[in-house]
């Protein structure tokens, strides 16, 4: 009997629905076939070479060391080597930059990947029979949150640290770890996880690896655990002078491109150093407008970047050095006073910094007076930009030109005894006050240096604000974002 075309596909169509009922029948409990379900993955160690140069590495020794164990190795990268690096045979190259007419090339990672472990191995280490496995073993023996196991390169023992991750602050912070607790190692490592972990991690390939891996590791609670047995190095020719300025600078932008990925601005080293990765004098302020007295930052549950706080702290200080220089007569306003008394600094999701001066004294300033006289900004010696504000009669220092974090000069002026101004913006703060609570002005600690304040700062605070007003801090538009929201 002849088959029409009609008649095939209608019996391919039968058969492929009986497939997918017996896929689904041998399904939970079932032991499903193979071809039902992705594999969990072969058992052994993929070796993964990431963190190279393409100018000066020794690839073709450390692919063949591993290559001879034998293990699959495979080369990550972003684009091919170049010049490019005759790679042993069996050792295959996996380029992580997306190309228009191919899929993503971590979309299907077992693709790539068939074992159960991978190995992130650094440049220039040689391999040691059965120690992959010891690792291997030792995550899979290990209880509790142990997702990662270190083993050191050479001959330094690696040194475990804490690794505390304050995202609402924008900083990761290093320190000595207490015993059974480490969340990253310093010193060369290989490190070593299960294949499924590494790429449920939104950035499992970014660089430096050690890095990215640890902090991605403490955000999930993944504790990481070090063996002693190392890996030897690789005798390598010095690098030459050119060659480490180019690795510096890369090494440098990598990290801040991580970071920026990561969401960290500010890193707390286990030696107290620090390393910024925000904005500066020559860039822009990290958030745009704010809208409703509520910036970005607090709608994605976080405070004010540590950098901004940095950069506000130097302006508050550099314009009342100013102030006080030149005589005029200043004090802490709103909610700078509130966070002085209350912290002693910078309340931590603020955003400016305000100061009211006697309205009379605006003269005495070299560049408020300059200001005004030409009717546009005017930028001090040190790159703090002075100007009148746009929206009233009052006065604004910025960071600099491309920096707008500001401090808030607001005129005042006595009449009958009570404090007033010319402009007011609605703010529940906004409100005239007795003109005794600057006679005298005190001193208060305010970030970092002394600053002057009103003399009853409890009484005019809760005038301002209303009582309780130190004691139950809250965001500056509760009506769009409340403190215990996050």
């Amino acid at each position: 009997m002849r088959v029409t075309p009609c008649q095939a596909a209608l019996a391919g169509a039968i058969g492929l629905n009986l497939l997918l009922l017996y896929c689904m029948w041998r399904g939970p409990g079932g032991g499903a076939a193979p071809s039902c379900r992705p594999p969990r993955g072969a058992p052994g160690v993929t070796v993964l070479l990431r963190d190279f140069e393409d100018f000066e590495n020794d690839l073709v020794g450390t692919a063949r060391s591993f290559a001879s164990l034998p293990v699959p190795v495979l080369v990550t990268a972003e684009t091919a080597p170049y010049p490019p690096v005759p790679l042993p045979a069996g050792v295959n190259l996996l380029l992580l930059r997306p190309v228009a007419e191919r899929p993503p090339p971590l979309a299907h990672p077992e693709l790539h990947v068939r074992t159960r472990h991978v190995a992130l191995v650094p440049d220039g280490t040689r391999a040691v029979p059965g120690l992959l496995e010891r690792m291997r073993d030792a995550l899979e023996s290990d209880g509790g949150d142990t997702r990662v196991v270190a083993a050191p390169v050479g001959s330094t023992p690696l040194r475990c640290l804490e690794l505390r991750l304050e995202r609402r602050e924008w900083t990761a912070r290093y320190g000595a770890a207490t015993p059974g607790v480490c969340r990253a190692v310093e010193g060369a490592a290989v490190l070593l996880l299960r294949t499924r972990d590494l790429f449920a991690l939104p950035f499992p390939l970014a660089r430096p690896v050690p890095t990215a891996l640890f902090v991605q590791a403490a955000l999930r609670g993944w504790g990481l655990r070090v063996i002693p047995a190392a890996f030897p190095t690789a005798r390598r020719p010095p690098v030459s002078p050119h060659g480490r300025w180019k690795s510096e600078n890369l090494a440098e932008s990598r990290r801040r491109r991580l970071m920026s990925d990561l969401g960290i601005k500010r890193e707390v080293l286990a030696d107290g150093r620090e390393r910024w990765y925000g904005c500066g004098k020559e860039t822009a302020r990290c958030f745009g407008t704010v809208h409703d007295r509520t910036p970005q930052y607090l709608h994605e549950g976080r405070w004010t970047p540590p950098c901004c706080l940095r950069a506000l702290r130097e302006t508050a200080r550099h314009v009342t050095a100013a102030l006080e220089t030149a005589g005029v007569r200043y004090w802490l306003e709103g909610g700078s006073l509130l966070g002085a008394v209350r912290l002693g600094d910078i309340i931590p999701w603020d955003y400016d910094v305000d100061l009211g001066i006697y309205r009379e004294d605006v003269g005495k300033c070299r560049w408020l007076a300059a200001v005004a006289e030409r009717g546009e900004p005017v930028e001090d010696a040190e790159g703090f930009l002075w100007e009148k504000a746009a929206e009233g009669d009052f006065y604004r220092v910025h960071y600099s030109r491309s920096n707008r974090l500001h401090v808030d000069l607001w005129p005042f002026y006595p009449r009958g005894g009570v404090m007033t101004k010319a402009t007011w913006l609605g703010h529940r703060q906004d409100v005239e006050f007795p003109e005794s609570f600057l006679r005298p002005r005190v001193p208060l600690p305010f970030a970092g240096f002394t600053a002057m304040a009103p003399n009853n700062a409890r009484a005019f605070l809760e005038l301002k604000f209303g009582p309780g007003a130190i004691e139950n801090p809250e965001y500056p538009n509760p009506g769009v974002k409340r403190l215990g929201q996050d």
